[in-house]
């Protein structure tokens, strides 16, 4: 027994390890290319003497998004609460409706073509009209939910009708009904390709958050990282606007690692999307 143990534990002690390296191989070129391209922008900077105005420093960026937290982070709170609020109301309608186009056809070939239309045409000409019929918060919302509502919408719908033909097949000969294959077949097969499309909208959802917070142009109490940009840039502080677009950019990389992590908790056991071979 005191060899079977030390064998299980020798065994999980080399697999926690392989992990480890497995993880620190995926990470360590991005961070290593990351930290090179900060060192080259702060030689740039201090060797040719470029005026904070024209292009601040990276430790310059640093300092004043420490020195501007206080102003900077009610910002982003905002424009996560409009970021994450058009996320959920796009998976809602996005995955809704693409449930409802796989099983009827004819609800389909009525909605599709507005929903095409809706995302072919450009988020900064939709944005001035909803200011005229909506009030600022709830047209920023709209926005960045219309932004973030069509990948979800045809990754799911694709993943719908992506489902095994054999399988299905095999449903329809145990005499399966409609729902009962939705549950069991479509709706497991769907789920890469909805994971696939959250991941896509979570981030299409923070870019059309700003882009409409830019339009809106709210200002004070309630707005968001988008009008402290446009405010820096009125303003000349061209260092607390990089710090803003720092922030944005770790928020966008935030919220994809967080989709990714979950893509992989739920499919890293049994689907091949999640497998790396030759790690």
């Amino acid at each position: 027994m005191a060899v079977c143990d030390h064998i299980r534990q020798t065994k999980s002690r080399f697999l926690q390890l392989k992990d480890v390296r497995l993880a620190a191989k995926r990470i360590a070129p991005p961070a290593l290319a990351f930290a090179a391209m900060l060192a080259a922008w702060e030689f740039y900077v201090r060797h040719f003497g470029v005026p904070p105005y024209v292009l601040p420093s990276p430790t310059l960026i640093l300092s004043t998004l420490i020195s501007d937290w206080s102003t900077l982070f009610p910002s982003l709170l905002v424009t996560l609460k409009t970021t994450f609020g058009a996320l959920a109301a796009a998976v809602i309608g996005g995955a809704g409706l693409a449930v409802l186009f796989a099983q009827w056809k004819w609800v389909e070939r009525s909605f599709l073509p507005f929903a095409i239309v809706l995302q072919v045409t450009p988020i900064v000409a939709i944005a001035p009209l909803l200011l005229i019929y909506l009030d600022a918060p709830v047209a920023v919302l709209v926005c960045a939910f219309l932004v973030a509502f069509f990948p979800i919408l045809s990754n799911t719908a694709l993943g719908l009708a992506a489902a095994d033909r054999n399988l299905a097949d095999l449903f329809k000969l145990y005499q399966a009904t409609r729902w009962q294959m939705l549950l069991y077949l479509r709706l497991p097969s769907a789920l890469p390709y909805f994971l696939a499309g959250l991941r896509i909208g979570g981030g299409l959802s923070l870019i059309g958050a700003i882009v409409a917070e830019l339009a809106a142009g709210d200002a004070g109490k309630g707005a968001g990282l988008a009008f402290r940009i446009a405010e820096a840039g009125y303003r000349l502080n061209i260092p607390r606007m990089f710090a803003a677009l720092t922030l944005i950019g770790l928020t966008g990389i935030a919220i994809y690692a967080a989709f990714a992590a979950l893509s992989a908790y739920l499919l890293g056991r049994w689907h091949e999307s999640s497998a790396r071979p030759g790690e």
